[in-house]
Formats: structure tokens, sequence, C-alpha cells
């Protein structure tokens, strides 16, 4: 019996098959607490119990990236411990509110593969759902990774690249959520749903520096044990040489910059589709802005809407030009290119 795991490699998968994760998790307050150190996050909801319960929350909920977070690093070991790079996100739902004492447990199914035509590696597409511990579903999501082989001559799959819609639809509010009483003083912003139009760019203003020490702490706090991001013995041979920091803590990082200027966005409906552009490493500092691509009424709800939110994050680069794109491809400050849905008080 094998008493140590090197991880699943790319030629260890097929579609359709099943994962149980280890290991469930107790999320507490000072999860949110150290969260909250980590990045910066000013969002009311997240941050005053009062201000929750004022909205019909049980208590402050769990931040909805750092629930991301969470079930993501579960599934880490058995997907993506010996990744090149997270690629992608599709069809991220967060379907109900975590709060302080939930425990997170993670599944997930195989629903794609693709050898990459060097044969060192290929992409692994999976969809991975967590759920409390009264079997609730709380999110779900898509995502596709580049995983290394562990042996080039081994034969490939025959490829399948599963169909993954472009866009969640139309979200909907919280059960019982209501922004009767929201309170845009507490919160830290003026503009409601109302006040922003489709097209509309907004520049977040400020930037943060990515410190080593803070990047591995997050990642311990996600159990995300991606030897990319932890073993700089092992990167020091690999195309970086240097370790790479986790994709997810750089959009942590965009969502809290995104406060100055979408403070009333309080709430994380939906991620439609996510890329990680380029690598980031410590001691990059992190801008981002925003672009508002639609925005929904919800059915019966005079109190609040939806937005579709354009998220980008780039390195070294303010973002007052609202840089994207450079010839056919990213612009090379751009790290982070992501679509959500984020609820605001109409």
């Amino acid at each position: 019996m094998n008493k140590t795991s090197t991880g699943n490699f790319f030629e260890d998968f097929r579609v359709g098959q099943e994962i149980a994760h280890a290991t469930p998790r107790t999320v507490g307050a000072g999860d949110q607490s150290l969260y909250t150190g980590l990045t910066g996050s000013r969002f009311a909801l997240h941050s005053s119990l009062p201000f929750a319960q004022s909205l019909g929350y049980a208590g402050a909920p769990i931040d909805d990236v750092l629930a991301f977070h969470i079930v993501f690093g579960k599934s880490v070991p058995d997907i993506s411990l010996n990744a090149v790079a997270n690629l992608g996100y599709a069809e991220c739902r967060f379907l109900a509110p975590v709060y302080p004492g939930d425990t997170l447990s993670a599944r997930s199914t195989v629903i794609g593969l693709r050898e990459n035509s060097n044969r060192e590696s290929g992409i692994v597409y999976v969809r991975t759902v967590g759920a409390n511990q009264a079997g609730v579903e709380v999110l779900s999501f898509a995502r596709w990774v580049m995983v290394r082989k562990r042996d080039r001559a081994a034969p490939a799959p025959a490829p399948v690249v599963p169909k993954l819609a472009e866009a969640v639809g139309t979200p909907a509010a919280p059960v019982g959520i209501s922004c009767a009483a929201y309170d845009r003083a507490a919160a830290g912003g003026a503009a409601g749903w109302t006040d922003y139009a489709v097209g509309e760019k907004i520049d977040h203003v400020d930037g943060i520096t990515v410190e080593e020490a803070e990047h591995m702490t997050a990642t311990r706090l996600y159990q995300n044990t991606a030897r990319i991001h932890f073993n700089a013995f092992a990167q020091k041979s690999d195309r970086f040489g240097r370790r790479l920091i986790y994709g997810g803590h750089v959009i942590s990082l965009a969502r809290a910059l995104s406060f100055n200027g979408l403070a009333n966005a309080f709430c994380v409906a939906a991620i439609n589709g996510g890329r990680h552009a380029n690598p980031c490493f410590a001691g990059d500092t992190v801008f981002a802005w925003s672009e508002v691509l639609d925005k929904r009424e919800l059915s019966g709800r005079a109190d609040l809407g939806a937005l579709r939110l354009r998220l980008v994050a780039t390195k070294d680069k303010p973002c007052a030009d609202f840089p994207l794109r450079a010839g056919e491809g990213y612009d090379p400050a751009v790290l982070l290119d992501l679509d959500y849905w984020a609820l605001m008080p109409r």
C-alpha cells in the first residue's frame, strides 16, 4: 500500500470520472478576518453583522470569493497538484450563502480531456460542486487546467472539449434578502444600480503590491497545495524559474480593489468566465478596472438589480487607459480577465 501520493497526472484522468475531495472544512469568522487582512476587502456585507442582518442575512456571510477559493482548494490535490497553470473558469454559480460555522466539502467530475501537441501535458476540464454540512450546494463551477504527464509516451485519450456556456443566465437574489433598508453610507458608496450604464468603464485607481508572504498565507488559507505556488526548489527548473502567484489571489485582490467605484456591488452572484492572461509574481503591483457589460432587472424586485461586470487586473500598469488587448492577444501587463454578475441596490 502506498502511504504517500504524488497526485494525478494527465494520463490518470478519464471523462466521466467522479472524485470526492478531502478534507471537509469548517469555516469560521477567523477565516474571514484573515482573508480581509490578506486582501484589504472592505465590502460591508462581509464586514458588519448589523449591516448583513439589515438585508435579511442570518449573519455576516463568508465572502463569496473566499468560499470559492476554499472549495477550489479542496479540488487541488486531486485535479491540479501537477498543474502547469490553471487556465480559466466558466459557469460559476453561487447558490447559497456560506456562514461562519458551515462545513464545506467538494466533489468534481471530469468533463473533458485534451492532450497538448508537445505530449508533455494536457488540458483537464472539470466541474466542481461545493456543499455545506446539510448537503446544500453552495456553489458550482467549471474550470480547465494544464496538467503535466507522468510519461510523455503514454497514449492520449480521444480529445473531448466540453461546450460551456458563454454566460450564466440572469442571477437570482439569495432567498429572503431585501435591500429596502440598505445603508449606502455604511457601505461606502453612493452609486446604485440605476447609476451605472452599459459600456461604462471604471478605473479603480488603487494598487496593491503582492508580497510573497501574503500570497503564501492566502494559498495556505485555502489549503491549495499546488507545487507551482509552494515549492521554490521544484520551480527553479520550471519555465518561470520561480513560484507563480495563485491566480485566485489575483481575483481576490482585483475584487478588493473594485470597492473603489463599486462599493455597493455587495454580492457576487455568478462568474460567467475568466482567464489568467499572464503570470503574476511576488513584487508585482496589481491594479484593476471594470466595464459594465450588461444590467438586468430582477423579476419582481424593485429593491435591487444585477450588473454584469468585466474585471481586468494588470501588473505594474495603472489602469487609467483601461489596458486589455495588444494585437491579437492580451496586453502583457494584463493578469486577469473576469466576467461576473454582481447584485446591487437600486
